[in-house]
């Protein structure tokens, strides 16, 4: 009997050590965190629209939306007045565009849905042509109807709302628009650089582009050049 006993326990010892051997020699692949993004910003800014047709439509070209959690907050910098009406900084019809953006990322809050909408809106605004927006209906099989139920009902003022509270609890608290966070923290004027950044914070195996990009970088960085900027790069890589 105590043999048998003896023979069990050396049977289970085996196995434990075999699973441990095949476990430490595991390839086994584990999935990074992806590079949050966040961009707080107004429709009829042009930066704002400059920035998201110039540089985010970039990712959905080169590859870096794969390693990148993109968030949109269309409220930038309006005001709250009595009786929670909102004043936007470029007028009334930014409020409405505003609001149209809320609408389709609530409608469609997957990000391959609804940034190419929004994407469309600001190449109008880009050529000054704002009013120009509904054609953007037309370049989407998705539901437009949503998007207009959700303005008429009045549910999209409630969502600026939402956006104004997130956007201005900000800290440290935006400054101007397009105001960018990578990693939770604000990318100041070297927004336009957001695709450095990205390469620079995500862990995993670089995209492809990644290369390119940095090596672009450091061949202008290696020039001529505002050495405090660089400086100021260089602190905000290693704080995100």
């Amino acid at each position: 009997m105590g043999s048998t006993k003896e023979s069990q326990h050396r049977n289970i010892k085996l196995i434990l050590l075999a699973f441990l051997a095949a476990a430490s020699y595991c390839n086994c692949v584990v999935e990074t965190e992806t590079v949050s993004v966040e961009l707080y910003y107004e429709s009829l800014c042009p930066y704002s629209a400059n920035f998201i047709v110039n540089y985010l439509d970039k990712l959905f070209t080169n590859g870096l939306i794969d390693i990148v959690d993109l968030r949109l907050i269309p409220y930038g910098n309006a005001r709250i007045g009595a009786n929670d009406t909102i004043s936007c900084q470029h007028g009334p019809y930014e409020c409405v565009l505003n609001t149209v953006d809320a609408c389709a990322i609530n409608a469609w809050p997957s990000l391959e849905q609804h940034f190419p909408f929004i994407n469309c809106i600001e190449k109008f605004v880009l050529a000054h042509e704002p009013t120009a927006w509904d054609a953007c209906y037309k370049n989407t099989s998705l539901n437009m109807k949503l998007v207009g139920d959700c303005y008429e009902s009045g549910y999209g003022k409630k969502l600026e709302l939402q956006y104004a509270a997130e956007t201005n609890s900000l800290q440290p608290p935006h400054q101007y628009v397009p105001w960018v966070l990578l990693n939770g923290q604000p990318l100041y004027e070297n927004y336009e650089d957001v695709e450095e950044y990205i390469c620079k914070a995500y862990k995993g195996t670089l995209p492809e582009a990644c290369g390119s990009i940095l090596k672009f970088k450091s061949v202008n960085e290696n020039g001529k050049g505002d050495g405090n900027r660089f400086t100021l790069k260089d602190t905000l890589v290693s704080s995100i």
